[in-house]
């Protein structure tokens, strides 16, 4: 809310789709993450064993969650929005100046799905080819076909960052 907030009143007139890409980019586990690294959380997660050994410190859907966490926290606590606004806009200060309203702020699945549909084209079909290791430290292999193309495969962490992986080499040799 706070994030949304923000660039309804920074962006006045930019449309809402826009806007809503705006904010997913910066509230994101990614963005999360980054957050959670600048402030040093890492290094005050008390963690089980078995996360410690899998690197749990360094885990970003572990570091987004602790954010979140403290957000919550600090609103529960205070029970004061100007509060909380001014620390999580303190936060994400060093990330707000450098969002733009584009189009590249779709994941590259999106972009790709919106570029074939313009031009009245079948979408993508993704296949999980091959998982190796085990949860929560696992690898995954994606082929991806697009009628007319050769097919092409996308690795990642999770089956959604393969996906992502191969949308966006797609995307790369389409946009040539």
């Amino acid at each position: 809310m706070i994030i949304a907030n923000y660039l309804y009143n920074a962006y006045p007139h930019e449309n809402e789709g826009r806007l809503t890409r705006m904010r997913a980019t910066l509230v994101r586990q990614e963005a999360l993450g980054k957050i959670a690294n600048d402030l040093k959380l890492s290094q005050s997660l008390i963690l089980s064993t078995g996360e410690l050994k899998s690197g749990g410190h360094h885990r970003e859907s572990i570091l987004a969650d602790t954010v979140e966490a403290i957000i919550g926290a600090i609103y529960t606590e205070s029970q004061d929005l100007p509060l909380l606004e001014s620390i999580v806009l303190k936060w994400y200060e060093p990330y707000l100046d450098h969002i733009e309203p584009t189009d590249q702020l779709k994941d590259p699945k999106s972009r790709l799905q919106e570029y074939l549909q313009a031009r009245k084209k079948h979408l993508p079909v993704y296949e999980v080819v091959d998982i190796q290791g085990d949860a929560p430290n696992q690898h995954f292999k994606v082929e991806c076909t697009i009628d007319g193309l050769p097919k092409m495969m996308g690795e990642g962490s999770s089956r959604r960052f393969a996906e992502q992986a191969v949308a966006a080499d797609f995307l790369k040799l389409l946009e040539q």
